[in-house]
């Protein structure tokens, strides 16, 4: 497979008046074109920093390092550090958001149909909005709704037909399904697929493992901004190896709903190890120095010396 971009130690901090948010720790992955990447984890973990650290939309004062490469097509860039007007013919053409809550992105006293057109003369697209709306299976009377006549699935669906206005080589779909009932949530997640069988590079970020299984090919769990492990999502989630990616298997319907232990940390001035002992002090990967560990296609982080 060939990779459309890669995320390589990228680390955030955003200074506020409590302290410094620690969004993101040495997040690493690696996105391939016609293929969707899941990021999961409870939410409040970092992962949404990482969609917008994608389209280069963290805040003004973020201080970032590492890298984020858009590798695939002919001219490589590096989103970290990239002028505005680098990003600006990045965001939309290469790589698309499909936001949290969209319709809440949305202008709510424009129609739908005449923010789609806005957004199909700034990008050149060869698109029209009718075909985009029958794409995303929207009827082409929804051109004339405003945001507030759309439902949940509706403007979930028009996110994602603003995605692919630009025909991008990434998309990052941040909590696609949230507050979906499942009929939508399977449509959602079906034409995500429909983006990867059609060449682009998926990210689907959720906080729902469940809506993972039959649509990701590959899973990165995430806990108080580190990754804690990935692989292939049938195996990760058949077979987890930490104890937190146990913990939230443990956690779904079919294995009997068990809750997890304790509450996610808040992010602001972590310390620099993982800290998951915190909420399980019997967890042999967390209490001290950790590091990722690989063994075949899989990878898990877990303390200095251990053993997945």
């Amino acid at each position: 497979m060939t990779a459309a971009l890669t995320v390589d130690a990228l680390t955030v901090r955003i200074p506020v008046r409590a302290g410094t948010v620690h969004a993101a720790t040495d997040v690493g992955l690696t996105l391939e074109t016609g293929r969707t990447h899941a990021l999961v984890g409870e939410s409040g973990c970092g992962k949404s920093i990482v969609a917008s650290a994608l389209c280069g939309l963290l805040p003004s004062n973020a201080q970032v390092s590492g890298s984020i490469r858009l590798t695939s097509g002919a001219d490589p860039v590096e989103i970290v550090g990239a002028p505005e007007r680098v990003l600006r013919t990045v965001r939309g053409r290469r790589i698309a958001l499909v936001p949290q809550s969209a319709a809440t992105y949305l202008t709510p006293v424009r129609t739908v149909g005449a923010q789609l057109d806005e957004t199909l003369l700034h990008l050149e697209s060869r698109y029209g909005i009718d075909e985009l709306l029958d794409r995303v299976g929207l009827n082409a009377s929804c051109r004339d709704l405003y945001p507030h006549q759309l439902s949940g699935g509706m403007a979930q669906r028009a996110a994602v037909a603003f995605a692919l206005a630009g025909d991008p080589e990434v998309i990052a779909a941040d909590e696609p399904t949230s507050s979906l009932d499942p009929a939508l949530t399977e449509r959602i997640l079906t034409l995500l697929d429909g983006c990867a069988e059609a060449g682009a590079a998926v990210l689907l970020i959720t906080h729902d493992i469940a809506a993972v299984t039959g649509h990701a090919d590959t899973v990165s769990v995430m806990y108080a901004g580190r990754i804690l492990e990935s692989g292939p999502a049938a195996a990760v989630l058949d077979d987890p190896w930490h104890d937190y990616t146990k913990d939230l298997v443990a956690a779904l319907p079919r294995n009997g709903l068990r809750p997890l232990p304790g509450s996610p940390p808040e992010l602001t001035d972590l310390p620099d190890d993982c800290v998951y002992h915190l909420r399980r002090p019997d967890t042999a990967f967390s209490g001290g120095p950790t590091h990722l560990l690989r063994t075949g296609d899989r990878v898990v982080r877990t303390r200095v010396g251990g053993r997945p």
